[in-house]
């Protein structure tokens, strides 16, 4: 589990520099930086919770990595030079970054044995209001 959150927090760690460098110096849109850098803003959210262990943070962050996956397909693919170089490292690490989290999540799970995972789904059905588990609509 220690290996899964270090892979996490580093290619998190190493997405939000990447971002950074490529927008203000390496390759930017336009001369002197662009905007663009702004996009790491949403990668800095994430950081504390995986640095607390919140599973929950594992989870959504799942999600989230794959619109940095598909901006690194499209400019990998659509741009030239430095550029998609750097576009290739950003999908390598969010590749990384999805492997971590989804291995964390599940070695989590699996070590906090059934007991503990009813116990999650109540506590969120109570939060939410939703059923913690769901019964099956029967088809017509």
């Amino acid at each position: 589990m220690q290996f899964t959150r270090a892979l996490a927090v580093g290619s998190l760690l190493g997405l939000i520099v990447l971002g950074l460098a490529w927008e203000l110096w390496l390759a930017p849109l336009r001369p002197g930086g662009s905007w663009l850098v702004l996009k790491v803003l949403p990668l800095t959210l994430p950081l504390p919770g995986l640095l607390k262990h919140r599973m929950y943070t594992y989870r959504w962050l799942s999600l989230l990595i794959w619109l940095y996956f598909t901006e690194g397909v499209v400019r990998a693919t659509s741009d030239a030079g430095l550029s998609a170089v750097l576009a290739g490292i950003q999908v390598l690490l969010c590749v990384l970054l999805f492997v971590a989290c989804a291995l964390h999540v599940r070695v989590r799970l699996k070590a906090a044995g059934k007991e503990a995972v009813a116990a999650d789904a109540a506590r969120h059905a109570l939060e939410t209001g939703a059923p913690a588990d769901p019964a099956p609509t029967p088809k017509p």
